[in-house]
């Protein structure tokens, strides 16, 4: 389950307050979360490549590697290749990834048969394998150099279309807003109406953070170590990094 923004927010805000250390904006609070929210994602990659190096354990629900592994499924993505801007130049066998696209796993090629996965290699292995009739790509076990966001796939097989290729990837967490309208006493209010209504800021209304709930704590900590520089409360930081500190410890037991 994602985690709330509005929970989250209100949170901050009380540990903030608390002894009066400072306060932090909606757009502030915005921006903090994004971050952290990005952050965190990124370190899901780091664990589950530390985890899955080491023994798996057969109890149920406490593997580590399942958990972490189930931490990005939801934003594992599969799509076709995109149109090449207007103005740009239009090659047959040059397709853009999709437009969320953060990282990279796979393609597969339509055009063969029963869409067999695309080998990527590099520009030296592409030289190699060109030079005998036996290595040459064909429809059934094509190749693609992967450079500057873009498959240039081999063979050159016309008429080209988006949907020759389909790209398997992760992508990047949606920005977290938490939207509110302007109160009668300048109050900022928390807008949980989705689509939003008038007067609402941002006009594009409230998004949640994707990370899962099990990831609240480090989401609150995370943002008070960054609140901590905003309102310029060096307690607030060192508090807040012992915390996390402990948090991690605790977690690699």
């Amino acid at each position: 389950m994602a985690i709330n923004v509005n929970t989250i927010y209100t949170t901050v805000l009380s540990i903030l307050n608390k002894e009066q250390r400072g306060y932090l904006t909606p757009f502030e609070f915005n921006q903090l979360a994004t971050q952290v929210q990005l952050e965190i994602f990124e370190k899901f990659f780091e664990d589950y490549n530390q985890y899955i190096r080491m023994p798996k354990t057969d109890v149920e629900f406490a593997s580590r590697m399942d958990h972490i592994r189930e931490e990005f499924q939801i934003f594992e993505n599969t799509g076709n290749s995109i149109a090449v801007p207007a103005g740009s130049a239009q090659t047959n066998n040059v397709y853009n990834q999709p437009s969320d696209l953060h990282r990279f796993g796979s393609a597969t090629f339509n055009k063969g048969l029963n869409s067999p996965p695309i080998e990527i290699i590099s520009n030296r292995e592409y030289n190699s394998i060109k030079l005998s009739p036996l290595t040459q790509p064909t429809t059934n076990f094509p190749v693609a150099k992967y450079q500057q966001d873009k498959l240039t796939v081999f063979p050159n097989s016309a008429p080209y279309a988006f949907s020759d290729v389909t790209f398997n990837y992760i992508r990047k967490p949606k920005d977290v807003v938490w939207a509110y309208t302007v109160g009668a006493l300048g109050q900022y209010i928390f807008n949980n109406s989705n689509p939003v209504g008038a007067g609402v800021i941002p006009s594009t209304g409230y998004v949640d953070f994707e990370i899962s709930d099990s990831q609240q704590t480090d989401v609150i900590i995370e943002i008070l170590k960054y609140a901590g520089v905003v309102i310029r409360d060096p307690q607030i930081v060192q508090s807040a990094t012992q915390l996390s500190s402990a948090n991690e410890a605790n977690t690699k037991r």
